[in-house]
């Protein structure tokens, strides 16, 4: 640790609070933060001694008037400096950020994950600055369970068990990597159920501070601990006859899970400090990255994997790419965030090539970038560079390139067919795989219901039931 070499985040212009806050952040990540009131300090630093130590620049206020001209002296210090920008929660002005030469935007208030993220991704000089950084990650429009994009089984079946487990109030567990739209998938279960017209409210278990957790989730008392001045409902209190979304379950500490667990069990929530409660009826629905850990409260967890939907990572349902792309174009469209554009299909298959380590959310960032930088109507392979490159040459695992035929990515690209018929190697697939995939899409296609799955697919239910258990397919959501 000794011999590594100093990374500095240079913070130019923010407010003392913020500046301490970021300070907190980034120090535990290993970073030092250097503040600058202005951008004659922040040139003096870059220019001074200890400037080359400087590897990230964040603009705490965001100007969008002389935000271009800051950029540029930044860089005029230190060509290819990495600059992020802070900004409000609106998309719109984030491109404005983009397009004045950030590398990247954070959204105020910023998260801790969130800032660590991009530090993490703009010091990464494996990969290109700024095109792969997640710029998208709260584009999270409100679809229905029927508007999710997606043909391959394996997405099908997960929307089948979601829109089964809709018509219920049982937990719900959704499990899929980083960007994988967990909380689109979880919004939209909420806007196909009863609850509809109640709140769904959103906590980010691993935002927030161990020490306070109890409190945001169950409320506080006045006086319950140092600073709570008044009294405060919790995030269980604000969706009563809705939903509630924990984002991240697995960030609860243990004594938090068995509370929770409680709380479900009885519809009695207790806020810190109270000796009474309060009745609520709120529907759960908790995302993890991975599998409940072991360690994990055994009830809770009981109580949670009543259901579990399971979100495939991009790379295993690449046929998905295209439809996926051309969406993202129309949605940046519908919000004037750029003019409308297409995309061809050259540049259709080199992104089908491609692992997305970080998924759709990846993948959004990357055609937004592309099309704020796009001169024509239509992007081609041109606009994604260094997605090619790392296609060819990333060892990283996490960049898995796709096993992909021709045939599969030319129908893919074109439209036909939500079934892969042919391996990587031209053969044709063998015809049990070919039938589980054709199950799982007729499960999707018809919601679960198993008496129209039986009869679309021409056999009797318990010889579709049997086909399930030797495919392993579970349809007890």
């Amino acid at each position: 640790m000794a011999n590594e070499p100093i990374r500095s985040l240079l913070l130019i212009d923010a407010d003392p609070a913020e500046r301490r806050r970021i300070s907190a952040i980034a120090s535990r990540a290993g970073w030092t933060v250097v503040g600058a009131d202005g951008l004659e300090t922040a040139v003096a630093i870059l220019r001074g001694p200890y400037g080359p130590e400087v590897r990230v620049a964040l603009l705490g206020n965001w100007e969008r008037d002389t935000a271009k001209a800051l950029i540029e002296a930044l860089r005029d210090c230190q060509a290819g400096l990495p600059v992020l920008a802070l900004t409000s929660n609106e998309l719109p002005v984030a491109v404005d950020a983009i397009r004045a030469g950030a590398t990247d935007f954070l959204g105020r208030p910023v998260a801790p994950e969130r800032l660590l993220e991009a530090l993490s991704g703009v010091a990464d000089r494996r990969r290109p600055t700024g095109e792969l950084t997640p710029l998208t990650e709260k584009l999270t429009p409100a679809l229905d369970l029927d508007e999710l994009v997606g043909a391959t089984p394996e997405f099908r079946a997960s929307l089948a068990v979601g829109a089964k487990a809709a018509r219920n109030r049982l937990p719900i567990l959704i499990v899929g990597e980083a960007g994988t739209g967990k909380e689109t998938f979880a919004r939209a279960i909420h806007s196909a159920s009863l609850r509809n017209k109640a709140p769904l409210v959103v906590l980010d278990c691993k935002a927030v501070a161990a020490n306070i957790i109890d409190s945001e989730l169950f409320g506080h008392e006045a006086g319950a601990f140092p600073g709570a001045f008044s009294a405060r409902d919790g995030k269980l209190v604000e969706a009563n006859g809705g939903t509630l979304l924990l984002d991240d379950v697995t960030a609860l500490p243990p004594e938090t899970q068995e509370a929770l667990d409680r709380t479900l069990a009885t519809g009695e929530v207790r806020p810190v400090g109270c000796n009474g409660s309060h009745s609520i009826d709120v529907r759960l629905i908790a995302t993890a990255s991975r599998a409940l850990p072991e360690t994990f409260n055994a009830k809770l967890r009981e109580r949670l994997e009543s259901t579990v939907v399971t979100l495939p990572p991009l790379r295993e349902r690449s046929s998905d790419i295209p439809a996926l792309a051309r969406h993202l174009l129309n949605r940046f469209g519908e919000q004037e965030m750029m003019r409308p554009l297409t995309i061809d299909n050259d540049a259709l298959t080199v992104l089908m090539r491609y692992g997305w380590p970080g998924n759709v959310r990846q993948l959004a960032s990357v055609l937004l970038r592309a099309g704020i930088d796009c001169q024509s109507a239509s992007l081609g392979t041109a606009d994604f560079p260094h997605i090619a490159t790392q296609s060819r040459f990333t060892n990283r695992t996490g960049d898995i390139v796709p096993r992909l035929s021709r045939h599969s990515s030319d129908a893919a690209v074109n439209g036909v067919g939500a079934i892969t018929v042919f391996n990587e190697d031209g053969h044709i697939r063998p015809l049990d795989e070919i039938e589980a995939d054709l199950i799982r899409l007729a499960i999707g296609h018809y919601r679960g219901r198993m008496t129209e799955v039986a009869k679309r697919l021409g056999i009797g239910r318990s010889t579709l039931y049997r086909k399930l258990g030797d495919i392993g397919i579970d349809t007890a959501a």
